[in-house]
């Protein structure tokens, strides 16, 4: 008999610039989520790998539609949770800061700063107010399973480094670039925050697959970042990365403990708000998120 406390994972992946679809999907639809946050970014493909249940959304939807700034961050994870989603692999383009990470480098990134500022940042609000720990955003567990992966299939890529999230949509002056490498920052995008915070108030673990496109605007040797150089890079990277989300799949496969990093469990004692105080239509639309900890 199956441990009760362990639970068949359902993977969702994300998907950002230049991966708009995930291949090899059996069974495969794409359907629409609707959420009390509004649309998310486009439909979501669900389908199976492997026997492994999947959930497929592209970040800036189909055809690339949606800005780093007005992606329904909220709705994107709300739809994930609601289809049973426990962990999320991220990708998302990125320029790098160091010297040694060169355009084509794939960094599975441990830590953000969130510089981002125009964007709805939390489920939570006044009627319901929560605080989830985030000191470490990504799940250790989801990591080890892509290093392992990327090992297997031969693809390099670098574990551990902070990404700087920036709201854009404009690429950084020299002087920002200079700043954030400064502070030790290991790459620079505009996804991956409030991306990261929400899917831990969801309660589903998570992991950044951060592929570099450029050196950003502060190399002395390389031209400052364009468009046509990001998805020159972004496109060339897409079939690596798919390749590498398929060959991480069968290490999420079994039946799962308990995160042992505490993601699953980030409500547990979240919640300051007193139990008469709670607004009932909040608690209605974060219904999903909150059935473990609330009756």
């Amino acid at each position: 008999m199956m441990d009760q406390h362990r639970k068949m994972p359902i993977i969702g992946v994300i998907g950002g610039s230049g991966v708009y679809s995930l291949d090899g999907l059996h069974g495969a639809e794409w359907g629409e989520v609707h959420t009390p946050f509004g649309a998310p970014s486009d439909a979501l493909l669900v389908g199976e790998l492997g026997g492994v249940r999947m959930v497929f959304l592209p970040r800036h939807g189909r055809g690339h539609v949606q800005t780093p700034s007005t992606v329904n961050y909220r709705a994107n994870i709300w739809a994930m949770k609601a289809l049973g989603v426990t962990d999320i692999l991220a990708v998302s383009a990125v320029g790098s800061l160091k010297e040694d990470l060169p355009p084509g480098t794939f960094v599975l990134v441990d830590q953000f700063i969130d510089r981002t500022f125009a964007r709805e940042k939390s489920f939570f609000g006044p009627g319901l107010v929560g605080h989830v720990p985030l000191a470490h955003p990504i799940c250790s567990r989801l990591g080890d399973a892509i290093a392992a992966a990327a090992q297997e299939i031969g693809q390099p890529i670098r574990r551990g480094g902070t990404y700087m999230v920036m709201e854009g949509p404009q690429f950084s002056t020299k002087a920002e670039s200079e700043l954030y490498r400064a502070w030790g920052c290991s790459v620079i995008g505009m996804t991956n925050m409030p991306e990261a915070k929400l899917a831990r108030e969801a309660e589903i673990c998570y992991a950044s697959i951060a592929m570099v496109t450029d050196f950003d605007g502060w190399h002395p040797d390389h031209d400052a970042v364009t468009v046509d150089q990001v998805v020159r890079v972004a496109g060339a990277n897409a079939a690596k990365v798919r390749q590498l989300l398929q060959a991480t799949v069968p290490h999420l496969a079994a039946p799962r403990p308990p995160c042992r990093d505490g993601c699953d469990t980030a409500l547990e004692h979240a919640i300051m708000t007193a139990p008469a105080q709670r607004d009932p239509a909040m608690l209605e639309a974060l219904k999903p998120l909150l059935a473990r900890v609330i009756a």
